[in-house]
Formats: structure tokens, sequence, C-alpha cells
């Protein structure tokens, strides 16, 4: 038994399927995850034939298998809960497909977000409420909470249906976005098929110790992400809270949408924080520790490099943290 390396194909968007797993499989990767929907399109999978079509599926699933490539995710990060009409109803339509497909094609996990509903119920845009010192916050978070678990215990009874497990992604702007929250989301709703995707990134800028957090969830988490983060000096003045980014136009080639309308914004010139390639954040032996501690949950886990390292092109970046990961690993 050893854990599965592979890689999220999201950075190869602009590539057909099967040369992304090409490129994946000449670094020594074999395991899969692709995008089915949620904030970005769905390049490398193409959701509705294969709900309609068994012999649609036979054949995708071949295409991984030929490689000897395992698909061990489908991706499906969005905000199902967000009150805006053009975004939250779409992203949950997309989870639900989601979780089906994955239980045809008998992939075992569908990666997604908790989401983040609105401050009440006649709010129009999602509220996170992240230091809630001050009492009406908690006005808000129960209620926020209210919708969180009605929603989330369909999707667990829907993905216990299909044999599917869902790994949420901790990740700030949603209810869950910690150890903390994503155990109180799974104990509110009683969840059996609903634990953690483990991507280290976005608690190592909130200051977690990521191998704590890994054995504290235990059997919690179900998958996980190889992706780095680092503090920048821009944190000396901004903290890991910032909010200096500024908007991109809607004219400019390559905005990355977020629903009808809405896409990301532009990093601050002199950020906080950066996502970087695994292994240029945190050094060999740290990312050994990890992959130790997830080998102790589940020594058969996939492991998917999510490259969002600007600093290096789609395909650099990629070849740079699958050789750290293979190193890391190969010091188990």
């Amino acid at each position: 038994m050893a854990l599965k390396l592979g890689a999220y194909t999201a950075c190869l968007h602009d590539r057909t399927l099967t040369e992304a797993l090409d490129i994946l499989k000449g670094n020594g990767l074999t395991s899969v995850e692709v995008n089915t929907g949620g904030f970005i399109p769905a390049p490398h999978c193409p959701v509705d034939l294969l709900l309609s079509s068994a012999t649609a599926r036979e054949e995708y699933l071949a295409t991984f298998a030929d490689r000897g490539m395992e698909l061990t995710g489908l991706n499906c990060n969005g905000n199902p809960l967000n009150p805006l009409p053009g975004v939250g109803p779409k992203h949950a339509d997309d989870l639900r497909r989601t979780i089906r497909l994955a239980g045809l094609l008998g992939v075992q996990h569908v990666v997604t977000m908790s989401g983040t509903p609105g401050s009440d119920p006649d709010a129009k845009y999602p509220s996170w409420v992240v230091n809630p010192w001050d009492g009406v916050y908690m006005d808000v978070l129960d209620y926020q909470w209210g919708v969180a678990v009605e929603f989330w215990k369909e999707i667990d009874a829907l993905a216990r249906e299909n044999d599917v497990r869902v790994a949420v992604e901790m990740h700030p702007h949603n209810l869950v976005f910690s150890p903390v929250t994503l155990k109180r989301l799974v104990d509110e709703t009683g969840a059996t098929n609903v634990g953690a995707e483990m991507d280290p990134s976005h608690l190592m800028w909130q200051g977690m110790d990521i191998v704590a957090s890994i054995k504290w969830l235990g059997p919690l988490v179900f998958h996980a992400a190889a992706k780095d983060a680092t503090l920048c000096p821009g944190a000396d003045i901004r903290g890991v809270l910032d909010s200096s980014f500024t908007r991109v136009p809607a004219d400019a080639p390559g905005k990355v949408p977020t629903g009808y309308g809405f896409w990301c914004n532009a990093w601050p010139e002199n950020p906080a924080w950066k996502f970087v390639a695994v292994g240029l954040g945190h050094d060999t032996a740290y990312w050994t520790e990890f992959l130790r501690a997830l080998a102790e949950v589940n020594p058969d886990m996939a492991v998917n490099i999510e490259h969002e390292d600007a600093a290096y092109s789609q395909t650099e970046g990629l070849a740079l943290a699958a050789k750290n990961l293979h190193s890391a690993a190969a010091d188990l």
C-alpha cells in the first residue's frame, strides 16, 4: 500500500484531457482529479454525457487506465450556499450532479467547499464572519449554520446513497475554514459521508499546525491536496486577513469566474502571503511529515498537487511540485 500521488488538472485547462494526462504521467504522477463545475468550467469532464451514457463512462475511465492512471477525485469547488441566484443554486446543482456522477464512475471522493450563506434570510450577498466578538455576529452565525446544516444533511444523504464521500476543502470565506469548523459541520449534521479534503495551503497562511490538524481530524481526513503557501514581507503591515485586493476589468483575458458576473480579484503587489510550488514554502522534510501523517490515516490516500504558483508556468510549476513531492515520499 502507498499514497497515490497525482494532480488536479485545473492548471492544465488549456490542454485536452489526454494532453494533460500525458503531462502528469511524464512527471511520474498516477492520481488524477478533474473539475466538474462550481467556480470554474469542466473541460476535462463532460458531465452531461457521462451522466447519460454508460458507454461514455467506460471510454472515459479507459482514458486513465490505459495510461496506468486512476481518477481519484471529482472537484466541484464553489459556494452552494451563496444567496445570489446566479451562483448558489448553480453550484449546489453542480455538486449534486457531481456526486451522482462519482457514484456512476466508481470514484470515491468529491471535493468541494462548505459554502457561505448571507447574513440573514433577506441578504443578497454572502457574508463571512471571521471574528465574532460583537454579539450581533453570533446571530449571523446561528442563522448561517442553520442554513448549512439543512443543506449538508441533504448532501450527506445523497453521497451515502451513491456510495461517495464528500471531502470539504477548509477554505477561508466559507463557514468551514478550519479543522474545528469542519468537525462542527460533521457533528451538527450527523454526517457519515462528509469529511475533509486536507489542502494545507489555506491552513498554513492562517498559522495552523498542519500535522496536528491531520492528527486531530484523524479518519475525517478523506482526501488531500499538495499545495504550498508562504508568508511574505507584506504580512508585517497587512496581517493575513488583508482586504487590499483590486478589481480585474471585465474584458481582461484569462479572468477566473466565480459566478455569473463575478470573477477573482487581483492580489496586492506586496501581499501578506501567496501560493508557491510544493517545496518552496516548506522544505522536503516538512512535506515528508505531511505525507506521513496522511498515511497514518489512510495509507492509500490520494494526494493531488494543486499548482497555483504565479511565478512558474503551468508545466514548470507542476514539474517542480511533483519533483519535491516525490522526494518527500521517498523519505517516508
